[in-house]
């Protein structure tokens, strides 16, 4: 029975990142349709943007002063600098771009491009050797492969419609409202495609800043504050009307609170923390099944159209993803080169400065008569 138990915690403790990511993009599906509701509902998507973020940091808030208390390193203002940008590139320039751009496109082009996060992460942490990348290897081919594959499987789906799935019925749940999409589409790709890469920015800044800042929760709660503090200002400039800003005791307050408590709070931390476990690539690598549970939920629960160029873009993409996971997986063997490779100059002087200040320290004690 002692064996089993053992088994079981080890396999669990293994997978432990996996399980995380998986559940992310449950919560991030979800995210998709309760906030297509509030916005056909009338909600002003950047003012959302600021109100989610200050629920989640509201709700963070206690955990991250008791719980690491002990452990929070003390905030310098370099280290202030570093946060207000990854807030603007996690928060307020990412999502912002990401939600204007839904007016100008259609929703399948943004969930398809977004899905191009892993890829455009993956490239740059390889440049940056955040990344072990050894095409010599099989497992490291099988990333470069699992990567394109997993980018052809999204554009299959969003190239390629084919016949129509036959409908299951009538739909358990309909979404009220309607959105307004003024097409422009060259605008509307801008806005996407720089919203991708902010957003992998983002991802690899998160791993140099976790080395300096290992606190989750507290990272998590002065990217919600400061977030919402430039998303604020943003929206004050570009939106003039105060009704805007009036939110009331319907569907808009419902998905800001899941938005805030769940995505910008309990999601964020636990990417963070599977970064500082695996790496930003992990993290980015789930974005497609968040693509492939909308598509599920929108044909069996809203009675949406389902084609079949999204079934077989979706077995294309969970095929790359098995490919990525296969080759990551003999990254945690290679933990101390990952540390290593991630280490900044930055890094490695703190380091040397702290074992100074150690040395020091152990010769006043010497000096004093001290053990």
């Amino acid at each position: 029975m002692a064996w089993r138990s053992s088994s079981f915690s080890s396999v669990f403790t293994r997978f432990k990142p996996h399980f995380l990511m998986v559940l992310a993009q449950i919560g991030y599906t979800f995210l998709y349709f309760i906030t297509e509701a509030s916005f056909n509902h009338g909600m002003n998507p950047h003012v959302y943007i600021t109100y989610r973020h200050i629920v989640g940091g509201i709700v963070m808030l206690p955990f991250a002063y008791f719980l690491e208390r002990k452990t929070r390193p003390k905030l310098t203002v370099a280290l202030f600098l570093e946060l207000f940008v990854l807030s603007i590139l996690g928060v307020s320039l990412t999502l912002n771009m990401y939600f204007a751009s839904m007016r100008y496109t259609s929703p399948t082009f943004i969930a398809a491009v977004v899905n191009t996060v892993a890829s455009l992460t993956f490239i740059i942490a390889v440049i940056l050797r955040l990344e072990v990348f050894d095409i010599r290897n099989a497992r490291g081919i099988a990333k470069a492969l699992g990567t394109l594959v997993s980018l052809a499987g999204v554009t299959v789906m969003t190239l390629y419609k084919g016949p129509v799935m036959k409908s299951v019925g009538h739909p358990l749940i309909q979404i009220a409202g309607k959105s307004t999409i003024h097409e422009n589409w060259l605008k509307g790709s801008i806005l996407t495609f720089a919203s991708c890469i902010t957003w992998s920015i983002w991802y690899i800044m998160q791993a140099f800043t976790l080395k300096r800042y290992p606190a989750q929760l507290s990272l998590t709660t002065w990217m919600s504050f400061l977030g919402a503090a430039q998303s604020a200002v943003f929206t004050v400039i570009i939106e003039h009307r105060p009704s805007d800003w009036m939110i009331g005791f319907n569907v808009d307050l419902w998905s800001t609170i899941y938005a805030g408590v769940v995505v910008s709070g309990l999601i964020i931390f636990m990417q963070l923390w599977v970064t500082e476990e695996k790496g930003p690539v992990f993290v980015t690598m789930f974005n497609p099944l968040a693509t492939l549970l909308v598509a599920v939920v929108a044909y069996f629960v809203l009675g949406e159209k389902l084609y079949t160029g999204s079934i077989v873009g979706g077995v294309i993409v969970i095929i790359g993803l098995y490919m990525l996971l296969w080759g990551k997986d003999h990254d945690q063997e290679s933990g101390a080169v990952g540390e290593q490779q991630i280490c900044s100059p930055y890094d490695q002087k703190l380091e040397t400065e702290s074992k100074k200040i150690s040395s020091a320290e152990r010769e006043a004690s010497l000096m004093r008569g001290e053990p």
